[in-house]
């Protein structure tokens, strides 16, 4: 298979699909690697590096596009992208469709069979190409909550951790999924004091279970989030449904009960937001005041550090990128139905459920087509 890695077009995307190591493994097993030259240039990865593990360098992404079976990326196309987007290729990346109707209805009329790391689940139900990203989400996500609490930056001015005879910061975190785990776990390490929402009770028992007394547990429901909210210094949001919009759980009648100054960071916003007064933001310009409250609201919070993001997703990504190298797409999720779930849109259906539900598309079973 002709398998295919250009550079990331979003603000201040320095991530990269493939690495060397990645592109050794792919051509020793019989496939042709073509890499946009400087693509990996931002996460640390030379033109070079790729040379000498086999790949061959190429001057365009229109040359890439044009010359592979398999687009093996980072973030979803650009706009300026769906134009070199050819009839039945592969796409592997993440996608996001929900909020983006104008990406899928290309994918469909073009019929992409396009694979989402973020859907792709394993035998125990986890979603393994969202993990990485996500642990590093919660994590930058106290960084620069704390960050933007800083007067200058329109905060409060509260430092998380406090100092001996001065409280410490409140930080409240809605969705107790892996983002909001490991936001809980940087957060506990500054010594803030931490309060974690959901509404899966098993999820809850186990945050409790893990961090003891450093997290106070509560359902999520509108009394609570409500309480929460009118305590908050820095509010983590981060709600997931797979492949779905995200529900709005933090919503613009509640930012009035909040204290100027309080900060939103709203992870769960690639797929819509979890917080009605969201809106995407970037690295470039990554906050904006709404009611008083800062909102940070990156699409791509790992852009920010390439290297560790690069890696980390690549080591998530990489076995079900060489699964269809070797086998076709179509055979890989028939011996993989994990895999499967991960193909968004086929031969222009939408194939996954909670994305057809979102967009208001029929839903058409990937098994039923391929």
């Amino acid at each position: 298979m002709k398998i295919g890695t250009t550079r990331e077009l979003k603000n201040n995307e320095f991530r990269v699909g493939l690495t060397p190591d990645n592109v050794a493994s792919l051509v020793k097993s019989g496939n042709e690697v073509f890499i946009e030259t400087k693509a990996g240039e931002g996460a640390g990865f030379s033109d070079e590096a790729y040379a000498a593990a086999g790949a061959k360098i190429i001057a365009t992404a229109k040359e890439v596009f044009d010359t592979c079976d398999m687009i093996y990326k980072v973030k979803e196309p650009e706009e300026c992208e769906y134009e070199l987007l050819r009839d039945n290729q592969i796409l592997f990346t993440y996608l996001h469709l929900a909020p983006n109707p104008a990406l899928t209805k290309v994918l469909l009329d073009k019929k992409i069979k396009a694979v989402a790391f973020e859907t792709i689940k394993d035998e125990q139900g986890n979603l393994p190409c969202l993990r990485p990203m996500s642990q590093i989400a919660g994590k930058l996500s106290i960084q620069e909550g704390a960050k933007y609490l800083e007067k200058g930056f329109g905060g409060k001015g509260i430092l998380l951790g406090g100092v001996p005879g001065v409280k410490r910061g409140s930080i409240v975190i809605v969705g107790g999924g892996i983002a909001g785990t490991y936001a809980a776990k940087t957060a506990v390490g500054l010594g803030a004091k931490v309060t974690l929402l959901d509404i899966n009770l098993n999820r809850l028992a186990y945050i409790d279970e893990i961090f003891g007394n450093s997290v106070e547990t509560l359902y999520s429901n509108e009394e609570n989030i409500k309480r929460a909210l009118a305590d908050a210094d820095l509010v983590i949001g981060s709600v997931l449904i797979p492949g779905g919009s995200t529900p709005k759980l933090v919503r613009r009648e509640h930012l009035k009960i909040m204290k100027p100054g309080t900060v939103i960071v709203d992870i769960a916003i690639d797929q819509g937001g979890c917080c009605e007064s969201s809106h995407v933001t970037t690295h470039d310009d990554p906050v904006f005041i709404e009611e008083g409250i800062v909102h940070y609201c990156v699409g791509n919070m790992p852009g920010a550090v390439p290297y560790t993001s690069t890696v980390a997703l690549a080591n998530a990504t990489y076995k079900y990128a060489q699964m269809i190298a070797d086998m076709g797409l179509e055979e890989a999720c028939k011996k993989d139905k994990g895999l499967g779930l991960g193909v968004n849109c086929y031969d222009g259906k939408c194939v996954n459920k909670n994305v057809a539900a979102s967009l208001g598309l029929e839903y058409v079973d990937l098994y039923s087509v391929i």
